[in-house]
């Protein structure tokens, strides 16, 4: 008897779940993010830091922005389902040969993490970041994915999305930062924290004219463009 009770909580506990975070992710679908679990950890870690936080449309977006994060980030983002295989797969065989294993989250696998979850590494955390990534490639556009990314991806202490990010590094609106800025912002993206998109250390300068030189190999940002990938 126990037993049944034990497992008809689990089973109201796991509807529940899905009900909610399905409505939670068809909101956002629609209604920009206001406040992450990640601000909210930082805001208690670092109480001294004041939230920078803009939120802004996709239109108000540099183009340049959105291709520099595409290129940094994850540049077979419009052909995968939120998962890179290619890129998983490679990241195995290298392991195999005893190199470091490379982190390979997607931009869709960031911004699952980025607005649903907490930062860590447990397989608790990878499981439920696995679950909300397919639940936004099902019900969003791959467009609304990279918005809701450049608007909540945290961009240096207390800076939150791109807005904030070219206000406080470059003095500017988003919709204005030219293809070198967009590529600074998405060099310091590996940790936002300890780089500098200005006064940039060789590391960051490097991965900036790399950023920049593969935004001129991947050529104009096609939202249509078909995933082929499952």
């Amino acid at each position: 008897m126990k037993w049944k009770h034990i497992k008809r909580f689990f089973i109201k506990l796991s509807l529940w779940f899905f009900g909610l975070s399905l409505a939670l992710v068809l909101l956002f679908r629609f209604v920009p993010v206001p406040y992450t679990p990640l601000m909210a950890i930082r805001s208690i870690s670092y109480p001294e830091e004041s939230l920078q936080h803009k939120w802004v449309p996709m239109e108000e977006i540099s183009k340049q922005m959105q291709l520099a994060v595409i290129c940094s980030e994850d540049q077979r983002f419009l052909e995968h389902w939120g998962f890179d295989l290619k890129a998983i797969n490679k990241a195995i065989e290298e392991s195999k040969k005893g190199k470091r294993l490379r982190g390979g989250s997607t931009i869709s696998q960031q911004t699952a993490k980025n607005v649903f979850l907490w930062p860590g590494r447990s397989w608790l955390r990878k499981g439920f970041e696995s679950y909300f990534t397919l639940l936004i490639e099902v019900l969003w556009p791959k467009e609304r994915i990279l918005e809701v990314y450049l608007n909540s991806v945290e961009m240096g202490p207390g800076v939150y999305g791109v807005e904030a990010a070219a206000k406080h590094w470059f003095g500017k609106s988003a919709t204005d930062l030219t293809r070198s800025e967009a590529a600074s912002i998405a060099a310091i993206l590996p940790n936002p924290r300890a780089y500098r998109p200005i006064k940039r250390t060789e590391y960051i300068e490097n991965r900036r004219r790399w950023i920049v030189k593969q935004m001129g190999y991947f050529g104009p940002l096609d939202f249509d463009k078909s995933t082929d990938e499952p």
